[in-house]
């Protein structure tokens, strides 16, 4: 089968669609032909070889985390999904990739909602599993005031809609462009950087529970304050979290945070079924043109999630 991958650290262009030898279904675990895969922040840094000691690799490196596609081959003890089911989900963490390829084995999956294309169910999964992740965390719930620092990218927009589902009241800082986005999805926006903290307490006088900060902006200082201390912030952004006390979030490999939020993705489509969520997409990109998807992840400026069709 063809696969995304990267042989040497390095820009977007060390990028390389190349054939592999194709995974299969072992027991617990079902193998998908892929439509669609998300593509992560993370692995930008993965390729650029910035987290290399925090996260050793073998290359080459097979790329993606999560994708939807069609059941080819379910391993023993699966009972939920059968050949020919349309799901999306998430391969292994443990592996770091495997999803931006013909065929990917998926070890946590739920069924599609028809209500979704496959690029938006392809660039579910992962965002989902980190904001269910992140709102547990912190406690978000009925009542909750959320702050969510990058509410535009591809997590924010994830998180919004599911604190609102839990009643949480979110308020999300962007660029004004993005604002309309925020107040569809159910948040209060309001622009990010000098005097934040004013303007969140002009928006919430009552001050926010919990901070969530998906943007890595170097605001976290200024985030803690807002909180009233770095236990009621969590960053999936911010490397550097914890200088500042705070703790940072991640799904995989040493450093992982133990609980998963692979829960959320039977919780998120359910909500997509009611009308109640979905996935906003900044842009699709043909596997062959990943380089093109890595810049516009890079450049920090991506309003929902990149996918890439395979």
């Amino acid at each position: 089968m063809i696969a995304l991958l990267f042989a040497e650290y390095g820009p977007p262009d060390v990028l390389t669609v190349a054939e592999v030898e194709e995974p299969h279904a072992g027991p617990g675990e079902i193998r998908v032909a892929v439509r669609a895969a998300g593509l992560t922040p993370g692995e930008c840094a993965l390729r650029s070889g910035r987290v290399r000691d925090s996260v050793p690799l073998t290359l080459p490196h097979l790329l993606g985390v999560d994708a939807a596609g069609i059941v080819d081959e379910v391993g023993e003890g699966v009972t939920d999904v059968g050949i020919g089911d349309a799901v999306f989900g998430m391969v292994d963490l443990a592996r770091f990739g495997g999803a931006a390829a013909e065929h990917a084995v998926l070890v946590a999956w739920a069924a599609k909602p028809d209500s979704w294309s496959w690029e938006q169910a392809g660039g579910a999964a992962a965002n989902v599993e980190t904001a269910t992740r992140t709102l547990d965390r912190l406690g978000v719930g009925a009542g909750t005031t959320l702050l969510v620092e990058g509410a535009a990218g591809g997590v924010g927009t994830v998180v919004v809609q599911l604190a609102v589902a839990r009643g949480a009241t979110v308020v999300g800082t962007a660029r004004e462009p993005n604002h309309d986005l925020l107040a569809e999805l159910g948040a209060i926006p309001t622009t990010y950087g000098p005097g934040l903290a004013e303007r969140v307490a002009a928006l919430v006088p009552r001050g926010v529970d919990a901070v969530l900060d998906c943007a890595g902006s170097g605001s976290l200082p200024d985030l803690v304050e807002i909180a009233g201390g770095p236990d009621r912030v969590v960053s999936i952004a911010d490397l550097r979290a914890a200088e500042h006390g705070v703790e940072f979030s991640r799904g995989a490999g040493p450093g992982a945070t133990t609980e998963t939020g692979l829960h959320g993705l039977e919780v998120a489509a359910a909500l997509a079924r009611a009308g109640r969520f979905t996935v906003p997409l900044a842009a699709a990109f043909p596997l062959r043109d990943a380089a093109a998807a890595h810049v516009l992840s890079e450049s920090r400026r991506a309003r929902g999630k990149i996918v890439l069709t395979v």
